[in-house]
């Protein structure tokens, strides 16, 4: 077989142009297209050079439906999520450890912004103006100190 380099400039360009067709997207077409020139050099000893421009396109249209057969999937899962997940509220039990006198007020906010109202550590975050390390290191205090104190504590 050629240099990988000499069929890569022979090829890459039109196997390129083809799989853009197909996807319809660049970013994905470069993809495909560099999936193929790898699949080559993994069978480098299985292709011959008569085989190369049909062999290349072949492998290309093949990573171009599995392409769209993901795209299909993830479609048809994204459908089946909730647009809006509901939380369920937090009960009795749970709000009175919010209010836990081992906690300090930033403690308070985390637990109840993330536990209370079902917000992502990204959210809390936002929603406080700290960093998502800093709420993450709130969390994990808060926790720790609460479980510390209702371990002992025999309320």
């Amino acid at each position: 077989m050629d240099a990988f380099e000499d069929i890569y400039r022979r090829h890459g360009e039109s196997v390129f142009r083809f799989v853009w067709r197909l996807v319809g997207r660049r970013h994905i077409a470069e993809e495909v297209t560099a999936d193929v020139f790898v699949s080559l050099l993994q069978h480098k000893d299985s292709v011959q050079v008569d085989q190369l421009p049909a062999w290349l396109f072949t492998v290309a249209r093949h990573r171009a439906m599995d392409y769209w057969r993901r795209n299909a999937v993830e479609d048809r899962f994204t459908r089946t999520l909730p647009a809006d997940p509901v939380v369920p509220p937090a009960d009795a039990a749970t709000l009175a450890l919010f209010e836990h006198r081992a906690l300090k007020p930033v403690h308070r906010a985390c637990l109840k912004l993330r536990y209370g109202s079902g917000m992502s550590v990204a959210e809390v975050a936002k929603a406080t103006g700290l960093s998502e390390v800093q709420v993450k290191g709130y969390l994990q205090y808060a926790r720790e100190r609460l479980r510390a104190d209702l371990m002992t504590d025999p309320r």
